[in-house]
């Protein structure tokens, strides 16, 4: 890379927001913690992270960081609906919400879809990360019932959402799901939709993703699929398709990071810069979709 290539990183990196961190401690093995996920994006010139767990809430370790490490960015919190949480409970969101939760997440590792991918697919299973201890048989989580329509305990957690003015993911269940879901969140008030990975374990389509946008939903794509990684899986004519069934106003990247062997968020941040200014966007669209979709996302001054 030369010199000139590598200054226009270091500008783009400036303001930068990345809504998907998975940084320690977790009982999945990772590279780097909280508090230097934090500190690698304050020397970045980021502007905001939102640290993501997928067993336990992010609010007290966000607000202990801002209110303790004097850094300049800011740190943004979540909660995931998986087993640890009581699966999709209300009362869990409500407490989350209270405390500042930006993101509601679905189930991811514990969504029904998600544990059947699991079940049968060897490298689906190789490359989510696998538990450093032993756990508990986890129950799946499912959206709707068997006739399609949104469980009411989910339709109780819409509405803590939409009160709170929160931002709410589909998670890792199907994408079958997802369409009676988003339209459910619409109908009661939430007007922060996104959705992650969508043609990964969600099974989404290029014209999946082009009806979900027709909806209000936008799509954020995980690095770690996109650059060197153990969860590389698309290449760039992926990626500039995924990108062309949403339109880059639709579009952000989240690292999706934090994993022993993989680059670290930061790292993850510049090379997916790298990969869009080398397959034609223009700063102004990368900035779009690093930097201002995620921030208006999740409402961010």
């Amino acid at each position: 890379m030369t010199d000139t290539q590598t200054k226009r990183i270091d500008e783009l990196m400036k303001g930068t927001v990345d809504l998907h961190l998975h940084p320690g401690p977790s009982l999945h093995p990772r590279k780097v913690d909280h508090f230097q996920v934090a500190r690698d994006a304050h020397e970045a010139g980021m502007r905001a992270i939102l640290l993501k767990d997928h067993y336990y809430p992010t609010m007290p370790i966000a607000t202990l960081i801002n209110d303790n490490l004097g850094l300049d960015v800011e740190v943004l919190s979540s909660i995931v609906l998986n087993n640890p949480l009581g699966g999709l409970n209300p009362s869990a969101v409500d407490y989350a919400l209270k405390q500042g939760a930006k993101i509601v997440w679905m189930a991811t590792a514990h969504a029904r879809n998600h544990m059947e991918h699991e079940a049968k697919e060897a490298d689906f299973k190789n490359k989510f990360p696998v538990n450093t201890k032993k756990t508990v048989a986890a129950i799946p989580a499912t959206l709707t019932n068997d006739k399609g329509q949104v469980h009411d305990e989910v339709k109780l957690i819409l509405d803590l959402i939409a009160e709170a003015d929160a931002t709410v993911s589909g998670g890792h269940h199907h994408i079958d799901e997802l369409y009676p879901f988003y339209e459910e969140a619409k109908a009661r008030g939430v007007t922060r939709l996104f959705l992650n990975h969508p043609t990964y374990v969600n099974e989404g389509s290029f014209q999946d993703i082009a009806a979900l946008v027709r909806m209000g939903v936008k799509m954020e794509h995980s690095i770690c699929m996109f650059v060197p990684s153990t969860f590389h899986l698309f290449d760039d004519e992926h990626l500039k398709s995924a990108i062309d069934a949403a339109g880059v106003e639709n579009t952000l990247f989240g690292s999706d990071l934090g994993q022993k062997n993989n680059p670290t968020p930061v790292e993850g941040m510049r090379q997916i810069i790298e990969v869009l200014t080398r397959i034609g966007y223009s700063d102004t669209q990368i900035r779009a979709m690093t930097s201002t979709n995620a921030a208006e996302l999740v409402g961010l001054a």
